[in-house]
């Protein structure tokens, strides 16, 4: 099935042809556009909604092997624990549900602190375990600021999306134009026959009738 797209330039084989299902022929763009590489990887990715539990676990579960991985293959680098927090902290940011998104910042810090025990080489009972980990929090404290500030751009840049997408939304569905009687577009009386007397339902008055002579 095929159709003119009814544009005004024409080429020297008359008006242009293009197959109706083609992709671009019901938006009008054409089909050849090229798509970015980086835009098809991030099309890839899966795109799953949690809660804001459900983030702060997801980044707790996974700073947490990372952090024994770490320890096992690495001796426990903190250089590699702080570089792994980036993108765990970009992917709880745009994986958070859009009603959760202010949890985000709040969730990327715990579960750095969670991820860190296994690397903090603390001695003892739990009281220098805790000790150990709050030095290294205090030491690589830039880590943790830098993975909370990555969630936060990512939550607040979603958010005004999502305000700017509800905007639209509420400007394309506003009033339509001019009043009509029971929304179809017709004038209130409009196409409807006299009743008795020439009296024509909807009007207000009756015409009125010429004397016989």
């Amino acid at each position: 099935m095929y159709r003119v797209t009814g544009r005004t330039r024409r080429g020297p084989d008359g008006p242009r042809v293009q197959r109706a299902g083609a992709p671009g022929a019901a938006a009008g763009q054409p089909s050849g556009r090229p798509v970015p590489p980086v835009v098809l990887a991030l099309r890839r990715l899966p795109q799953p909604r949690l809660t804001g539990l459900g983030a702060g676990l997801f980044a707790s579960a996974v700073m947490l092997t990372l952090g024994f991985l770490d320890r096992l293959l690495l001796d426990g680098s903190p250089v590699v624990y702080g570089l792994l927090f980036l993108p765990v902290s970009a992917l709880t940011a745009l994986w958070v549900r859009t009603a959760d998104l202010v949890t985000a910042p709040i969730c990327v810090p715990i579960a750095f602190a969670v991820g860190v025990v296994p690397i903090a080489g603390g001695t003892g009972g739990f009281g220098g375990q805790a000790m150990a980990v709050v030095t290294a929090l205090a030491v690589h404290a830039g880590w943790l600021y830098g993975g909370t500030l990555v969630a936060g751009l990512i939550a607040s840049v979603r958010k005004v999306r999502e305000m700017g997408r509800r905007q639209h939304q509420v400007r394309s569905s506003g009033p339509s134009a001019g009043p009509t009687a029971g929304g179809s577009g017709t004038p209130a009386g409009a196409g409807e026959a006299p009743g008795p007397g020439g009296r024509t339902p909807g009007s207000g008055r009756t015409p009125r009738r010429r004397p016989v002579a």
